[in-house]
């Protein structure tokens, strides 16, 4: 039981984890709901839920490109820390919990968490396996990292999605899909190795950053006007995070050192994040008719520490978890594990 706890801990991977939470809060804020009680608590029991779910699967799928990719990295199915049969166990343990909850908030909850987990599983399993279909898997995965938990807070707290709500979620969407495109750059050689053909593999490294600079400006741009009531600190402080990822997919687009491109795709991620977590200051400071000025200081504190964060990043670089074997080819060693922190 003990071993068994332990392995949904690890499953539950904090970065992937802090991000649905931070979608949910979202979704909830937009709903007009800024409180911490008992209906956050159930929408995050079934966002952990699907979460679980989602990484279990995926695991099992790609239990040999992580062995090629991540040969240290603490995966499960890597270190023999679980088998295929436990890990299926903790699939369908954590598919319950999330319908279970979602039953208790209503049919829409339901009815959502039931299509998330098949999103889930036609992503990760055959005969559909969207995750080997280079651009399709970067469009169908933010639908569950994103529309899940988003509309999960949204419709725990009321049952429409109005206009502006389909907005906002287009927005963070079309957004997250250039933060995911990214991601191949850890994998890259493990997704060449076994016919993985994703974006990165087929298009290049410049391609990959054009089209992920075109996403991001295009999510931004539309989570801006789509903000109900934007402070200017607001406006400027999510522009200038957008001029941020810009100029740093620039230098990814050139870059050829796998250490910097942690650092440059991990500095992008600290970007996303804070972008996020303006996003919810605002959403809520709005709920709760702050004054423009209070407001826009506390945009402005939130906006400094995640640049002091950045830069810290870009001149440190992220930590690894990883001890790279000394039959790794030289110069292409393998990205740390930390790299999962991009899709924040």
């Amino acid at each position: 039981m003990i071993a068994r706890v332990r392995l949904f801990l690890v499953l539950t991977r904090p970065a992937v984890a802090f991000l649905f939470c931070v979608y949910v809060v979202i979704g909830l804020a937009k709903a007009g709901d800024t409180g911490t009680g008992l209906t956050l608590f159930q929408d995050l029991v079934v966002v952990i839920g699907f979460l679980i779910f989602s990484v279990a699967v995926n695991d099992l799928s790609d239990a040999p490109i992580d062995r090629q990719n991540l040969p240290n990295s603490n995966r499960p199915l890597v270190t023999g820390r679980a088998d295929e049969r436990e890990m299926k166990i903790v699939a369908m343990t954590a598919a319950v919990v999330a319908i279970g909850a979602a039953a208790l908030g209503g049919w829409p909850l339901l009815a959502l968490a039931l299509g998330g987990l098949a999103l889930s599983a036609a992503y990760s399993l055959p005969p559909f396996r969207l995750a080997s279909r280079g651009a399709v898997a970067a469009l169908v995965l933010p639908g569950g990292y994103v529309a899940v938990p988003f509309l999960v807070g949204l419709l725990s707290f009321r049952t429409t999605v109005r206009l502006d709500d389909a907005g906002l979620l287009v927005g963070l969407y079309v957004g997250f899909i250039g933060r995911i495109l990214l991601k191949d750059f850890r994998d890259v050689r493990g997704d060449a190795l076994f016919g993985k053909r994703t974006f990165l593999v087929r298009r290049g490294r410049r391609a990959t950053c054009v089209v992920s600079a075109v996403f991001w400006t295009a999510g931004g741009a539309l989570v801006v006007a789509t903000t109900p009531r934007p402070t200017v600190g607001y406006i400027a402080a999510t522009s200038a995070g957008l001029v941020a990822v810009l100029v740093l997919l620039r230098a990814l687009a050139n870059e050829r050192s796998p250490r910097r491109d942690e650092a440059i795709i991990s500095g992008i991620a600290i970007v996303g994040r804070g972008v996020l977590v303006l996003l919810v200051a605002q959403l809520s400071m709005t709920d709760k008719h702050w004054l423009p000025l209070p407001a826009n200081l506390v945009i402005a504190c939130f906006a400094v520490l995640s640049a002091g964060a950045v830069r810290t990043m870009l001149v440190h670089g992220p930590r690894s978890n990883l001890v790279i074997t000394s039959s790794a080819p030289r110069g292409e060693d393998v990205a740390s594990a930390h790299l999962v922190w991009l899709i924040l």
